[in-house]
């Protein structure tokens, strides 16, 4: 038997909008010349229809329109008046004021007929307009007033007028003239927009000729404007949302026929179409249908929350450029419509903090990093890029001693930032990576300043991934401070870093919040300053593990961490998490030590890096320096300078310089002892040491300084001794 044929009615829904604010901020000069009259005004107007539109009952392929409307207005009002005057004949004067609020306010919602027109010209364009009738709704309105500073006071003014029916004028509006979808005739979907004189009306519209009586006519996506987690705000194809945002998912039901219906909703994941997995199951997002039934011509909205945690990666670290999520419509069992809608979720924002002597541009590759790795959605935020969202300062320049932040005070500059990161991207969370004293100060943000009560239950901060941080300080930081202090200078930053700071620091400093850490060390060399110990130049590898669980070890420099190695490695990982990984916050405790204390070397693993050594090693403890030094290499140049030694079971030198810079130690004899060569792996570190453990007499020995760049290098160097 064949069905019923179509009438060519178009069915669907069409929402029409009206919105206008005014404001109006005046002063005026009194007469008198004394005073003035201030008035500011405010009305916002919001109009809001719904139009359900089905088959008309005659079923000669007209349309009947049911419409859902809001209506809110508001006029607000404050007139304030101020002037000198006198209560005594102009003995003495006084200012007098008086102010005045008004707000008059009015609000309606109802279902009524609507008239609904589509009218489809032979070339293939088209039109939708509306109309819509008055509606009852109700006024309210206040008046207060006070004055101060009067001869005689004056009693406040308080009125109130209680609710009374209103009329809502109706509205009605044409569309621009449209053009239909040559290859598929049967369905119209657009919107157009008039704007005059403060007023915006839109019309939006998804039709269906010959639709069934059942439909799906619209599937959108929302999620929660930064910073309001109530303001939803819907996201179009040509955006997408971050990665962990909260996302609404609205499916408008129509039943277009003239019976009272009962349905099923169900949405699911799909990836029918996709090239790549396009072989990969559906997965159901709800664990139940949502049951909806309704009137004859009437329309709902069936809402659902869905958490878009690692929806910008598949499971196995894969970037997923696009998801497609389908709803169902199914009556008595069996599919009715269908509509499926794709969703961009891109990956969280990478805030990326820089360390000591150093500015954003140490992460200036890391956004194409980003984008080879997933998309150019996939941003990064270093610190200080935009100076006016947040700048630190941790000594911008390699070997500067000018003034620099403390970690509270960068901390707070990171917060900025993070801020300025969530709102660019509307993301409600964003994860860190921190190179060395970054670490510090991203660790001091999340215990003092990281908002510990997010909407959604999860850490603004996500995950925190450290590269080569002295999470125990730095003992070169210990040698380095007092020989900058010898030479009349003093770096706060590299005092922040001494363990001793560090260690009152980490006293403090407890409080993760639920964020995820993780530390990545590097150990490429067997001594640093005062220990023979496995470290990236700056950072031993006990300091950078700390009491962090997530660990692991690199090859590479303290400097080379941010490279993409380690990058690929250790980051990226951490980083790509698909929808089956944990994304809940951390457990808060505090991991236990993962025994990485300081360990003997063997003589080999010494001797390959030119370092003499004895019969025995002693652990690091505290000294002072008894010899420091600041001077210029000219370029291309060599300089010898003297080097005071004392009496001691050994004798260790630091210094800084650029890794154009080579130094030989040579004893009284003018033997070499110990060297610390330019242009080599070892040279890139930021201290560098040379360590002889053997005796020592008292006498002078000798330091020879090559410059192997064609411009001038300075060096600071300390000498000291472990007892």
């Amino acid at each position: 038997m064949k069905g019923p044929s179509c009438s060519g009615a178009w069915t669907g829904v069409v929402r029409y909008s009206r919105t206008q604010s005014q404001s109006d901020n005046k002063t005026v000069e009194r007469v008198s010349g004394r005073g003035q009259d201030t008035r500011t005004w405010e009305m916002k107007y919001d109009y809001k229809a719904n139009i359900a539109v089905r088959e008309a009952p005659e079923k000669d392929g007209s349309s009947l329109g049911t419409a859902s409307i809001s209506h809110s207005f508001s006029s607000i009002e404050e007139v304030l008046g101020v002037e000198r005057n006198s209560c005594d004949n102009g003995k003495t004067w006084r200012e007098m004021s008086c102010r005045t609020n008004s707000k008059t306010a009015a609000s309606a919602s109802a279902t009524v007929d609507a008239n609904v027109g589509i009218g489809v010209n032979d070339d293939g364009t088209y039109t939708v307009s509306v109309g819509i009738p008055p509606i009852k709704g109700t006024l309210s309105g206040s008046q207060s007033g006070s004055c101060s500073g009067q001869c005689s006071p004056r009693e406040s003014k308080n009125m109130t007028m209680s609710p009374v029916e209103t009329s809502i004028d109706g509205n009605s509006m044409v569309s621009e003239l449209q053009r239909m979808d040559p290859g598929d005739p049967t369905k119209l979907a657009g919107s157009s927009t008039l704007s005059n004189f403060g007023v915006t009306e839109t019309l939006s519209w998804n039709l269906t000729k010959c639709g069934g009586e059942l439909q799906l006519t619209d599937l959108r996506f929302e999620h929660p404007k930064f910073p309001d987690f109530g303001n939803w705000q819907e996201i179009s194809e040509n955006s997408s949302t971050i990665d962990g945002n909260m996302i609404k998912i609205t499916a408008t039901v129509l039943n277009a026929s003239g019976d009272n219906r009962t349905a099923e909703v169900k949405l699911v994941e799909t990836y029918k179409g996709d090239k790549w997995n396009g072989a990969t199951p559906d997965k159901q997002m709800l664990s139940e249908p949502i049951s909806v039934s309704l009137d004859p011509g009437e329309q709902q909205e069936i809402e659902f929350i869905w958490d878009s945690s690692g929806y910008a990666w598949f499971d196995d670290g894969r970037p997923r450029l696009v998801q497609r999520i389908r709803a169902e419509l199914l009556e008595n069992g069996k599919k009715v419509d269908e509509k499926t809608k794709n969703i961009r979720v891109a990956p969280k924002p990478v805030v990326l903090v820089h360390g000591l002597w150093s500015n954003w541009k140490a992460w200036e590759s890391w956004q194409n990093i980003l984008t080879t790795s997933h998309s150019y959605d996939w941003k990064a935020f270093p610190v200080g890029e935009k100076p006016e969202k947040g700048k630190m300062n941790t000594g911008t320049e390699f070997l500067s001693s000018g003034p620099t932040n403390s970690i509270f005070e960068n901390s707070q500059e990171l917060g900025k930032y993070i801020r300025y990161a969530q709102q660019d991207r509307n993301a409600w969370h964003v994860v860190i990576v921190a190179h060395s004293m970054g670490g510090l100060i991203s660790r001091h943000y999340i215990h003092s300043f990281m908002p510990a009560d997010s909407p959604d239950g999860r850490p603004q901060v996500s995950r925190l991934v450290m590269l080569g941080t002295p999470n125990e300080g730095s003992p070169c930081a210990d040698v380095m401070d007092i020989a900058f202090g010898l030479t009349g200078r003093s770096v706060e930053a590299i005092r922040q870093l001494r363990p001793s700071v560090v260690a009152e620091f980490n006293r403090v400093h407890t409080n993760r919040k639920g964020v995820k850490f993780s530390v990545l060390a590097g150990n490429p060399l067997p001594v640093m300053c005062k220990t023979l110990v496995w470290n990236d130049g700056v950072v031993p590898v006990r300091s950078a593990i700390w009491q962090i669980k997530d660990s692991a070890l690199s090859p590479r420099l303290h400097t080379e961490l941010t490279g993409t190695h380690d990058f690929s490695g250790f980051v990226k990982p951490r980083l790509a998490i698909g929808p089956g990984g944990d994304h809940n916050p951390a457990a808060p405790e505090i991991a236990a030590s993962n025994g990485y204390a300081p360990f003997r070397i063997s003589n080999a693993a010494v001797s390959s890096f030119g370092i003499t050594r004895g019969p025995s090693a002693s652990e690091w403890n505290d000294g002072s320096a008894p010899f420091a030094k600041a001077l210029k290499i000219p370029a291309n140049g060599t300089v010898e300078i003297d080097v005071p030694v004392s009496s001691g079971p050994n004798l260790g030198l630091t210094f800084v310089a650029d890794r154009a810079v080579g130094a030989v130690l040579l004893n009284a004899s003018g033997a070499s002892v110990g060297k610390n060569d330019p242009d080599t792996p070892e040279s890139g570190g930021i201290f560098r040491s040379i360590f002889y453990d053997k005796p020592v007499a008292e006498g002078v020995w000798k330091l020879r300084l090559k410059n192997t760049s064609g411009v001038e290098r300075e060096i600071v160097l300390a000498t000291w001794k472990v007892e």
